[in-house]
């Protein structure tokens, strides 16, 4: 921006620039009191005991600038909405440390469905990742196994204003077949966050028009409609990231031809009052 300009006109500028939030990432940590810094990010990124499969899913998912984009700080207290084999969970658990708390929500069985030959527990993965930085003495936060539905995915003792951060990471468009249960889910994230509390959520993008309707064939969600759903539950757009975007990706296929990387979006929103 022009440092010419008059104050009146800067300040109209950063008002509408925050309000239209473009597709600008957010500086690392630094914006928010207390949080990480780079360093401290990539410290944690680069730890020597991360398996080798979260360090190939690191290359997509890009967890440093993730970090930074939430403004991740110690004693946070963070859910993990559909951590599915808990690679979000466990970074947010290092990031967090000792002083603070993680939950990993799976969805529990169906009692009135088989259970079928050879499947593990819901939530197994993120069981075994809390163990694991245990033995190792990692000084994380302990995840806590929350087996909640997902039109209620808060544990009891994380609702009504405890938590921090909610976090769902590249699943929302797995939720096409949940109908109204979104917005009752995002009511529930809503009133489990503290004011000021962030609900950051990534995703695969969708083309202008499609909505959630190919969560099924291309596992891809429009943002759009991602937005105004999350919205609607009464939360306010923060910041949304640049740094996972392909804009040549044509978005037509669930893995771009000629191969490249997703199109992929990740959004910060806020509840008011912090």
């Amino acid at each position: 921006m022009n440092t010419t300009a008059s104050s009146p006109l800067r300040t109209a500028l950063a008002t509408a620039a925050l309000g239209l939030v473009t597709a600008c990432a957010m500086a690392p940590g630094a914006q928010v009191p207390g949080a990480l810094t780079d360093a401290q990010a990539a410290a944690i990124v680069d730890s020597p005991d991360r398996t080798p499969a979260d360090r190939e899913n690191d290359k997509r998912r890009k967890p440093e600038q993730v970090i930074g984009f939430i403004g991740v700080r110690p004693g946070m207290w963070a859910l993990d909405v559909v951590a599915g084999g808990g690679y979000t969970t466990e970074w947010l658990a290092r990031a967090i440390g000792p002083t603070g708390k993680v939950y990993a929500q799976a969805q529990p069985r169906d009692p009135s469905r088989p259970v079928p030959a050879g499947a593990r527990p819901p939530g197994a993965g993120v069981l075994d990742r809390q163990a694991r930085l245990a033995a190792s003495k990692v000084a994380a936060a302990p995840i806590t196994l929350a087996l909640q539905k997902l039109v209620d995915p808060v544990p009891p003792e994380a609702a009504q204003g405890r938590l921090d951060l909610v976090t769902l990471m590249f699943n929302y468009h797995d939720l096409g077949g949940l109908g109204e249960g979104r917005m009752q889910m995002n009511r529930a994230i809503f009133a489990a966050l503290k004011p000021g509390g962030a609900y950051v959520i990534a995703d695969h993008a969708g083309r202008p028009g499609t909505g959630i309707s190919e969560s099924t064939t291309l596992h891809r969600i429009e943002e759009a409609f991602l937005r105004s759903e999350v919205e609607a539950a009464g939360f306010k757009l923060a910041a949304s990231g640049a740094f996972l975007r392909n804009p040549a990706d044509p978005r037509d296929k669930e893995t771009p031809e000629p191969p490249m990387p997703k199109d992929e979006f990740i959004l910060k929103f806020v509840k008011p009052g912090g």
